[in-house]
C-alpha cells in the first residue's frame, strides 16, 4: 500500500458539494482517505477568473500504481462533471485533482511528474499540504512541506 497526498479544487457550482463529491469518490475508488485538511478559498492561479476556488489536500492510502492513480483521478474529474482539460492553459473547473505526492517516489514521465512540478510554488497547495503533512520530506527539495510552506509565503 502507498501513501499518497492529493491536491483538490474547484472553482465552479457548488464548491463544497464539489469536494464531499471528489472526496467521497476518492474514498470508493481510490483507497481510504486518511486524512483531510480544511478547505481554502484562494484567487485563480495562472489565468484570469471572478471565481475564487475552494481547495483541500487529501492523504489516501491506496493500492493503485502512479500510473493507475493518473487514470483513476482523471476518470472521477470527469464523472463529478468536469470537462476536458484545456491544453493551452488554465481555466474555470468543477474539480481537479492532482496527484502531488507518491511514498517517497520521484517519478518523471510525460504524462505524470511526481512530486507535483509546481507543488512548491503554489501557496493554494502548500497551505492545506502543510496542514495535514508539515514534516513530510520533499524527496527532490529535501525541504518539509512546513519549510517549503514557511518560505512560500515569505516570497
Amino acid at each position: 500500500m502507498a501513501l499518497v497526498y492529493l491536491g483538490l479544487g474547484t472553482n465552479m457550482g457548488n464548491k463544497v458539494a464539489n469536494m464531499e463529491s471528489a472526496i467521497q469518490a476518492i474514498s470508493l475508488e481510490v483507497g481510504v482517505v486518511m486524512e483531510q485538511s480544511a478547505l481554502y478559498d484562494s484567487k485563480p492561479w495562472g489565468f484570469k477568473s471572478e471565481n475564487n476556488f475552494l481547495n483541500a489536500a487529501v492523504l489516501v492510502e491506496t493500492s493503485l500504481t502512479p500510473t493507475q492513480l493518473l487514470i483513476k483521478t482523471q476518470a472521477l474529474e470527469i464523472k463529478i462533471g468536469r470537462s476536458a482539460k484545456t491544453k493551452t492553459g488554465y481555466a474555470d473547473r468543477l474539480i481537479d485533482i492532482d496527484i502531488l505526492l507518491y511514498d517517497n517516489i520521484i517519478l518523471n514521465e510525460p504524462a505524470l511528474k511526481i512530486p507535483h512540478l509546481l507543488l512548491h510554488k503554489r501557496d493554494f497547495v502548500l497551505i492545506p499540504l502543510a496542514e495535514i503533512a508539515p514534516d513530510f520530506v520533499h524527496p527532490i527539495l529535501q525541504k518539509t512541506i512546513k519549510e517549503l510552506c514557511t518560505s512560500s509565503l515569505t516570497n
